[in-house]
């Protein structure tokens, strides 16, 4: 199983520098709580637009540092109309919790190193 963070992707960005790895993991972490969070309320509001710009930030987020298994996560709930398609939108956000404790994790791993 690969990691919940490609650190060799991140390290093309951050040139291998241990301290800014953690930085950026530390500011990802807390970016994806709070805004995996948000889902739920999204719902709750029948907010389309905002549930786009969530996952929309996800996705990129994630993919900027290598955390590509909740980067599909999130494009996949990317198009989900969460109005229309209330179950899939719940489902897509069980998966990004999912997807965001292992991330997390991960984090949480590599900055006790």
């Amino acid at each position: 199983m690969k990691p919940a963070v490609d650190l060799q992707h991140l390290c093309r960005y951050t040139g291998g520098d241990e301290a800014l790895n953690a930085e950026v993991l530390e500011l990802f972490d807390s970016q994806i709580s709070e805004m995996v969070g948000k889902l739920r309320s999204i719902l709750d509001a029948q907010d389309a637009k905002s549930w786009k710009e969530v996952t929309h930030t996800l996705k990129g987020a994630a993919r900027g540092v290598g955390a590509f298994h909740f980067a599909d996560a999130a494009a996949a709930a990317e198009p989900i109309d969460p109005v229309r398609d209330r179950g899939n939108a719940s489902i897509a956000i069980r998966t990004l919790v999912t997807c965001s404790a292992d991330v997390q994790s991960f984090i949480r791993g590599y900055l006790k190193r």
